[in-house]
Order: structure tokens, then C-alpha cells, then sequence
């Protein structure tokens, strides 16, 4: 009698399991978003330019390669040189040293380092969506280090926020 019992409460268990698992399914993707690819079909990446006050030569290259790179690995849009149906034109506008917070001693504790860019984005399909508009992305570093030091780890850092700020606007339209 026992055994039967745990027998139809299992047997009971695995059908109301089975049930709600076929009755609902959540679904996330990541392979470009609200693209609708019947209609988009190609994205043009211009070359960053450099307009801050202060230029880190290999910043606008590097930052135009991982633009890029986003939107090749999560998307299955073609990039072309010139006119395509999306089109980025970004311009580093800001790239600034502040302080972030003052120690005891009245001096820098922590240095804000910050990277502002300026997107124009095209929909040529959906021109209701394009837009020209800033990003920003910082990060702090300790007054025991040397800016030059630590410079390429935060400008990686600072890109990885960027891109995904970038491409979240445009085909994720957060």
C-alpha cells in the first residue's frame, strides 16, 4: 500500500512536471534583436573619428574593430562600405580625467576616467528609428597608478560598455 501510494504521488509529480514544462517556454535571443531580416539586410560601420581635446591614436581603430565585431558576431547583417540599410557614423567627442573622489590628504583618491561618443545612427528602413545622440562610459582607477598604465585595460573596458551600449540602441531598440 505504501509503495503505491509513492508510486502515483511520483507518477503524479513527473505528469503536472511534463504539463507545465510543454505548457510554457521562454525564449532569448541574441542574435540581433528586433532585426527583421527580410527587410535588414546590410549595416555600414564608417571609421571613428577622434574630435576629443585629448587623442589616443589607437582608440578610434580599435573601437571601430569592435563595433564591428558586435555586430558581426551577433547578427547576420552584411557590412558594406557606404550605403547600406543601417548605417553608424560615431565620433569620440570626450575623453577626459577627473577626479572621482579626495583622500585625507586633500589630494585624487580615485580618478574618473571618461569616453564620450557621439552616434548617428540611419535606419533607412525604418527612418522613425535613427537618431543622433551621445554615450558615455567610464571607469575609476587608484592614485597609485600611472594613467599610461592602466590606460589600454580601461579603454577595454570602456569599449566593452560602449559597444554594447551602441547596439543595444540601435537594432535591440532598448
Amino acid at each position: 500500500k505504501n509503495m503505491t501510494w509513492i508510486y502515483n504521488k511520483s507518477l503524479l509529480l513527473v505528469v503536472v512536471a511534463l504539463l507545465t514544462l510543454t505548457g510554457c517556454s521562454i525564449s532569448y535571443r541574441f542574435n540581433g534583436g528586433t532585426i527583421d531580416y527580410t527587410q535588414i539586410k546590410s549595416i555600414a560601420i564608417s571609421d571613428v573619428t577622434n574630435r576629443a581635446a585629448i587623442v589616443y591614436p589607437r582608440f578610434a581603430a580599435s573601437f571601430t574593430e569592435a563595433l564591428k565585431d558586435m555586430y558581426t558576431s551577433r547578427t547576420r547583417l552584411a557590412q558594406r562600405r557606404g550605403e547600406a540599410d543601417l548605417e553608424l557614423e560615431c565620433t569620440i567627442t570626450g575623453y577626459d580625467l577627473s577626479t572621482a573622489s579626495v583622500g585625507q590628504d586633500n589630494f585624487a583618491d580615485r580618478t574618473k576616467f571618461t569616453v564620450t561618443m557621439q552616434v548617428k545612427y540611419t535606419n533607412r528602413v525604418n527612418p522613425k528609428e535613427s537618431f543622433d545622440r551621445s554615450f558615455t562610459a567610464y571607469r575609476d582607477f587608484r592614485r597609485d597608478q600611472q594613467f599610461n598604465a592602466v590606460q589600454d585595460q580601461l579603454l577595454a573596458e570602456i569599449t566593452e560598455d560602449l559597444t554594447k551600449q551602441i547596439f543595444n540602441a540601435t537594432v535591440e531598440n532598448w
